[in-house]
């Protein structure tokens, strides 16, 4: 059982990867970047009393010095919980690195065995909030799914807005759903906060299409999961190697995994802003420090917390990127 004050303990960790990415911010350095959040999250890591493996993160351990899959981390000992953790310490690496929006640093947690092991591979998706649950289908075309969304929503199609990746596999994808009436806001990167945001009303965005990263479906699954809403997604992969690959981890392609099947039990799930977007505010610099803008969620309880802090680099000078030789 996940202890609701670990939701806290996660902040800090997603805090931790938006800072050190956040002082890269703009200047074009996507590697670079996303290396300082990786090492400050896998230092944060070190502080908290769990006994957690890593099952989605930066790669295999030949590939992926630190958060790697399988890899072990926190501080804990017999007594403390056992749990798995799908990673993104920058999400949106090309977002942080051109100064655009919707950046994040993503945790997410789980008792053992209870995340999809995910391979680097693509995966189809759809989204949507909890009024999609049992109505948006992946096998159905887009021009249903958007019908089939609006009766349930009781609106026309062209009052829907749909979120899709801009990408040339997309094409026929967004030419079908622009048909159809509906809206569309098209992204470079980032398709976990798109996910997310088809079940936060103040977005504007009501379902999510198109073929993305397996590893950020499992980590998008996880906070639909503590939202009450409705995801789907097949492994798609893009070559043998990585079928065979998909396949050898248990991944059943074709299959359609839902939402239970990529992240059951209980849940937990946190994100820090690394730049300025629909769901948090990016980091702020300040005479003090930096200011940053986080949200924690627990399926248990479907508690959905924002935490505003105010970081001290005076007497925190760890957190202060820029000045302490990185």
């Amino acid at each position: 059982m996940l202890d609701r004050n670990l939701a806290l303990e996660v902040v800090r960790v997603t805090e931790a990867a938006a800072l050190a990415a956040s002082a890269l911010m703009g200047r074009g350095e996507k590697d670079e970047a996303d290396q300082a959040a990786v090492t400050a999250m896998r230092a944060a890591f070190q502080s908290i009393a769990i006994r957690g493996r890593v099952v989605i993160g930066e790669g295999e351990r030949d590939e992926a010095p630190m958060l790697y899959i399988g890899e072990e981390v926190g501080c804990g000992d017999e007594s403390d919980p056992q749990v798995d953790i799908a990673v993104d310490p920058l999400e949106g690496t090309n977002l942080c690195a051109f100064g655009k929006p919707n950046a994040l640093a993503v945790v997410a947690l789980a008792s053992n065995g209870n995340f999809l092991h995910a391979p680097d591979t693509y995966m189809e998706k759809i989204a949507s909030g909890k009024l999609g649950q049992g109505v948006i289908d992946i096998k159905a075309s887009p021009t249903d799914n958007l019908e089939a969304l609006a009766r349930a929503k009781n609106c026309s199609v062209n009052e829907l807005t749909a979120v899709i990746l801009e990408r040339e596999r997309h094409h026929d994808l967004i030419r079908e759903v622009r048909s159809s009436g509906a809206r569309i806001r098209l992204i470079s990167d980032g398709d976990v906060s798109a996910a997310i945001a088809t079940c936060m009303p103040q977005t504007g965005i009501d379902i999510l299409f198109g073929t993305g990263g397996a590893p950020e479906g499992v980590l998008a699954a996880a906070a639909l999961r503590c939202l009450d809403g409705e995801f789907q997604g097949i492994v798609r992969p893009r070559n043998t190697a990585e079928a065979e690959r998909a396949e050898a981890m248990g991944v059943v392609l074709d299959r359609v995994y839902r939402l239970n099947d990529l992240a059951s039990g209980e849940v937990m799930f946190a994100a820090t802003g690394v730049t300025p977007g629909d769901l948090l505010g990016g980091v702020r610099y300040t005479t003090r420090g930096a200011q940053t803008s986080s949200m924690v969620m627990r399926s248990k309880s479907g508690t959905i917390r924002t935490i505003e802090a105010d970081h001290s680099f005076i007497l925190k000078p760890y957190l202060d990127h820029d000045r302490s030789g990185r």
